[in-house]
């Protein structure tokens, strides 16, 4: 069994920075992709960026040039640099494995005020 706790969400005014950190118990963590999707008010969970355990990334149009997801194998953990914040980026953010089977972690609220 896999967990995985979120922690940097906060309040930033527009323009400022975060950076989302996940980790994972266990000892596969190496071995799953991982990724961060959010929660936007009145909309369903959309995917944010991933990155495969080879490295590959993928980010929605919305972010890319803003956001970098990233991983450190030797900390079990994930990475979410955001840069630039909007508005709009205002979501609960979730953290998300996969190996076998899917794992969430609970989530962390960013709020991006104007």
């Amino acid at each position: 069994q896999v967990q995985l706790v979120e922690s940097g969400g906060g309040l930033v005014q527009a323009g400022g920075s975060l950076r989302l950190s996940c980790v994972a118990s266990g000892s596969i963590f190496s071995s799953m992709a991982m990724g961060w999707y959010r929660n936007v008010p009145g909309k369903h969970r959309e995917l944010v960026a991933d990155l495969t355990r080879s490295g590959l990334t993928n980010y929605v149009d919305s972010v890319k040039g803003r956001f970098t997801i990233s991983r450190d194998n030797s900390k079990n953990t994930v990475y979410l640099q955001m840069n630039s914040l909007k508005p709009e980026d205002t979501a609960v953010y979730y953290c998300r494995g996969f190996y076998s089977i899917i794992y969430w972690g609970q989530g962390t609220q960013v709020t991006v005020s104007s």
